[in-house]
């Protein structure tokens, strides 16, 4: 599967952004999604995840109560609203797919499928 990630941009701090990753198959209601982070000098991160139904979503700390993920199984798209952005929010967000399990995965090597990767830069 082909994931194509959009969305990002400059925001001031306290603004919003919503990210979009659409995946190019016609299975897309099989695959556990997530969204991962990376700034520069630092490892990726997880930020969010939801399983198959949308029946289950996951957070980071750092961004539970600001971040919402969801998805439109129809559409075949993964969405990241991005409430309250910080300036530690800056980084380019990636998003991911596995068929394998149906909890969320934290950790980046248990996804199989990524997206290009968009970049959020929020100014202070």
């Amino acid at each position: 599967v082909q994931l194509q990630a959009s969305g990002g941009g400059l925001v001031q701090a306290g603004g919003s952004l919503r990210l979009t990753c659409a995946a190019s198959t016609h299975t897309f209601s099989n695959y556990v999604m997530a969204w991962f982070r990376q700034a520069p000098g630092k490892e990726r991160e997880f930020v969010a995840g939801i399983t198959r139904s949308s029946g289950n979503t996951h957070y980071a700390d750092s961004v539970k109560g600001r971040f919402t993920i969801s998805r439109d199984n129809a559409k075949n798209t993964v969405y990241l609203q991005m409430n309250s952005l910080k300036p530690e929010d800056t980084a380019g967000y990636y998003c991911a797919a596995t068929r394998f399990g149906v909890v969320v995965h934290v950790s980046p090597s248990s996804y199989h499928h990524w997206g290009q990767g968009t970049q959020v830069t929020v100014s202070s």
